[in-house]
């Protein structure tokens, strides 16, 4: 039994012995380094019984000294050299010098000799007039008087009533017109509301179309009301004037500042104008109608059975 197992256990370290080896032994100890000495407790207390020594003290002087500041660079010092340097006074020019210089350049000799350019002022158009704005517009109105006749393009005052002693002449309910459709009247026109309204048709509807884009801006007026017989001719019957129905128009008056007259010219335009006004008046009469108008366009609302006369 004992051979058995010693040849076993002879067996067992063949074997291992044939095993591959599968690590390296290490180069140093893995046992931890020996903590190092310590001081022992009579060392110790021989260090705590030693007083501390005093640092060794500066003198007075080196700190002073170590205090000042660095002196300044050269290069620094040179400006303020030049500031405490005294201005120079600068160079004074004589008196003719600057006499000389303060006088105006010669006129060229030719100035004189050039031919003054020639400005054509009658060949500039005038500029359209600028459309009146709102605020303008009643500023007007309230110079030239209130909106009368409930028409706010027909501007003046209500009068008095007007009466006469000579029968049929007077007017009940009277206005002065100074305005009609933004056209000013050349004198206030005293008539009544049923020949203001007639007046402001007659401008919008014929005066305006008939001036083909000219723009009318006053009317010449040469009568409204007056108390006198027809033609002012001694026992008519009364003129539609002494009652206010009437109103002779003389010319125009444009706004390039030009004007043109009845009695001197009478063309296209003033013609179209006075016949519109035909139906919008009672009666129209001028050059040509009876001898009496040549010289101005007469318009009044006087009402016939048989229509509007117009001549």
């Amino acid at each position: 039994m004992m051979r058995a197992g010693a040849a076993r256990t002879l067996c067992l370290l063949a074997a291992l012995a044939a095993l591959p080896v599968r690590a390296d032994a290490p180069a140093t100890s893995l046992m931890p380094k020996p903590r190092p000495a310590t001081a022992t407790v009579a060392e110790v207390a021989e260090v705590m019984a030693t007083p501390p020594q005093p640092e060794p003290l500066v003198p007075l002087a080196t700190l002073r000294a170590g205090l000042r500041p660095r002196p300044r660079p050269a290069a620094l010092a040179q400006p303020a050299a030049l500031a405490q340097s005294a201005p120079q006074p600068e160079a004074l020019l004589p008196l003719a010098t600057m006499q000389s210089s303060m006088r105006p350049r010669p006129r060229p000799e030719n100035l004189g000799q050039l031919p003054a350019p020639e400005v054509e002022l009658a060949a500039a158009p005038m500029p359209d007039p600028m459309p009146e704005s709102r605020s303008s517009k009643r500023k007007r109105k309230k110079a030239q008087g209130g909106a009368i006749c409930g028409d706010p393009d027909i501007i003046g005052e209500k009068l008095a009533p007007i009466s006469s002693k000579v029968q049929g002449c007077g007017v009940e309910e009277p206005i002065r017109v100074t305005a009609v459709a933004g056209i000013r009247l050349s004198q206030p026109a005293t008539i009544n509301c049923q020949t203001a309204v007639a007046l402001h048709r007659w401008i919008e509807g014929g005066l305006r179309p008939a001036m083909r884009g000219r723009k009318v801006v006053e009317l010449q007026i040469a009568a409204s009301y007056i108390c006198r017989p027809r033609n002012n001719v001694k026992g008519n019957k009364i003129s539609e004037h002494g009652r206010g129905n009437a109103i002779d128009i003389a010319g125009f008056t444009f706004s390039d500042g030009s004007s043109w007259t009845v009695l001197n010219d009478y063309n296209a335009q003033i013609r179209r104008a006075h016949k519109a006004a035909c139906g919008i008046f009672g009666t129209t009469l001028g050059p040509g109608s009876d001898g009496f108008h040549e010289n101005h366009l007469h318009f009044d609302t006087a009402h016939y059975s048989y229509g509007a006369y117009c001549r």
